[in-house]
């Protein structure tokens, strides 16, 4: 834990998606020092003909749902979010307003963790 699910909008290389994924993976161990083998992050591309931001079809777009087991702080939130944000603009150039970011809390009963136990019962 933390996982992430990255919506893109279609058209960057090969390269510029690794780099979007190895940066964001690096902004999340240091914003949460969270070490980087609990980080997952998926990335999921968005078709110019499903993706619309401000009434515009295909307009870029970066969006990051976060899952993290609860008990940060608003700080800590604050902290990834910025992250994440100049993660995203520097692996790919994408404007910082075209960022999003959604964080949501999951119980340590309701999610699963290395070993097939939930978070509550490995102690975090």
């Amino acid at each position: 834990m933390p996982i992430f699910t990255v919506h893109l909008s279609a058209g960057h290389t090969p390269a510029q998606k690794t780099a979007l994924l190895q940066q964001s993976s690096q902004a999340v161990t240091q914003a949460l020092n969270a070490p980087l083998a609990s980080v997952r992050m998926a990335l999921h591309e968005l078709a110019p003909d499903s993706n619309i931001v401000a009434g515009e079809m295909g307009a870029a777009q970066l969006l990051y749902i976060a899952y993290l087991i609860e008990g940060r702080g608003p700080e800590l939130k604050a902290a990834l979010i910025a992250a994440l944000s100049a993660a995203a603009s520097a692996s790919i150039g994408i404007s910082q307003q075209d960022v999003r970011v959604i964080i949501q809390d999951v119980p340590k009963t309701d999610i699963g963790v290395a070993g097939g136990i939930t978070a509550l019962a490995a102690g975090r």
